[in-house]
């Protein structure tokens, strides 16, 4: 299980920039502090607000040199235009193969409608050295993180 003051599990993933290059988490450190904000699904009605207010913040986390990035079992396919529609300036890294959602312990299931093995919604914040310095996770997908809250832990993990 991934919690404050462990490394964070490094990855390989999709990215989706408009175009769909690879994301490996350790190479990016140089970016951090990186905010890792995993979300059920892209085009839902609270993902969909989610990533936007991320996108209304993201002049502050750029100010404290944070780099946001969304997480989803979407494809990368599916995020690009996500992250067109919505005019997403930040990234988003596809776990279509659940690699991400099992290694951060983040997996849930929409038992009542068949859907299995989607993300919960669940915020990283990883240092420069790899440590996870912030961590929260919602087990009700309606609900959405303090964003208060995650801009300070970006900004003391910067």
């Amino acid at each position: 299980m991934v919690e404050v003051g462990t490394e964070a599990p490094d990855f390989t993933a999709p990215l989706a920039n408009g175009d769909v290059e690879q994301f490996i988490l350790s190479e990016r450190l140089d970016e951090a502090p990186i905010v890792l904000a995993f979300f059920p699904g892209a085009f839902t009605k609270t993902c969909r607000h989610e990533m936007s207010v991320f996108q209304e913040r993201l002049a502050a986390f750029d100010g404290i040199g944070a780099t946001v990035y969304g997480v989803s079992v979407d494809s990368p396919f599916a995020l690009n235009e996500f992250r067109e529609k919505l005019g997403l300036d930040f990234d988003l890294v596809s776990d279509a193969n659940d690699e991400l959602i099992d290694a951060y312990d983040v997996s849930m299931d929409f038992a009542s409608i068949g859907v299995e093995d989607v993300a919960k919604r669940a915020v990283f914040v990883i240092d420069g050295d790899g440590v996870v310095t912030y961590k929260w996770v919602s087990d009700d997908p309606g609900v959405e993180p303090d964003y208060d809250e995650i801009e300070d832990a970006a900004r003391a993990a910067a």
